[in-house]
């Protein structure tokens, strides 16, 4: 079992919970003046320059091969290009705090993947437990309302959430493919961003048509460079940082923070509301989160 952080690892966690949390405001924001490929788009190609800028000026070489690129083009699809594209379509039905809430019960379907997809990762009681109690968080964030008349929209809006956390979660399993490419985690991060805006283009030209469009408000333009620099570059910086130094389940922790900046900054910011419903859901998603990591019922049984 991974050991107890240090108050620097602490601040790092605090601190990538900020910058991911602070996507969805991001993405609301940039949803005033460009449509949702035009902001993935933008997203990951920024992030592609800045990282393999990183790489440059940390004399790391970028990915090389077959095998390197076929893993980064799967990670570009699965934990880029599909999950920020449903995220940013979800957004335009429910409010940013909200779909920081149902980007929460990634971890369970990363756990249900891997039970399926692979021969070493089943499902464990503790992770048994922990996905079906998530998963009923899940059923209280959409709640019966959710189904019946004026509301379909925000069912919508959820739905599009949960099939970005389910890319997610296959994104875990075909992350193995990187490990055995010989890819470190910075040029990893490189290649999957540079292979996802190849995978982004064509549908922005295809769809959005860019050079139709009118020019977008300021703000816009501010949140496009911010998700890009911070939500995305930065943050994946910092996230491989923190598995170097206090490991992935540890690191894995930012899932339930991130909510909370995410819901500070659109009550705060974006004068957004949430119903009781959504903060019961999350905090039954958070109880699955620790169940399926297992060390509150570890430090339970100890006392």
């Amino acid at each position: 079992m991974p050991g107890p952080m240090t108050p620097r690892q602490w601040g790092l966690l605090l601190a990538l919970s900020l910058v991911w949390g602070a996507s969805f405001f991001f993405a609301a924001v940039a949803l005033t003046g460009f449509p949702p490929f035009t902001i993935v788009l933008a997203r990951v190609a920024i992030a592609a320059a800045a990282l393999a800028l990183a790489c440059r000026l940390l004399g790391m070489e970028l990915p090389r091969g077959r095998a390197q690129w076929l893993a980064c083009a799967g990670m570009g699809l699965l934990n880029n290009a599909v999950p920020f594209a449903l995220i940013i379509m979800g957004q335009r039905y429910i409010p940013s705090g909200l779909a920081a809430v149902v980007n929460a019960a990634t971890p369970v379907f990363a756990v249900l993947c891997a039970h399926w997809l692979t021969t070493d990762e089943k499902l464990t009681p503790n992770r048994l437990g922990g996905a079906l109690t998530g998963l009923v968080g899940v059923a209280i964030l959409a709640g019966p309302a959710a189904f019946t008349a004026g509301h379909g929209a925000e069912l919508l809006g959820i739905v599009l959430s949960l099939g970005a956390c389910l890319s997610y979660g296959l994104s875990g399993v075909w992350a193995r493919r990187v490990k055995r490419a010989g890819l470190a985690p910075l040029p990893a991060a490189t290649g999957q961003c540079a292979a996802s805006t190849l995978i982004m283009l064509p549908l922005v030209l295809l769809f959005d048509q860019p050079w139709t469009l009118a020019a977008p408000p300021q703000a816009a333009v501010i949140a496009l460079v911010g998700f890009g620099l911070f939500s995305t570059a930065l943050a994946y910086w910092m996230f491989y940082t923190l598995i170097a130094r206090a490991g992935a389940t540890n690191a894995m922790l930012v899932t339930l923070l991130v909510p909370v900046t995410a819901l500070l900054l659109g009550t705060q910011l974006l004068d957004e509301t949430l119903a009781a419903r959504h903060f019961a859901g999350m905090a039954v998603i958070a109880l699955g989160l620790l169940v399926i990591d297992g060390r509150a019922l570890a430090w339970l049984r100890a006392r």
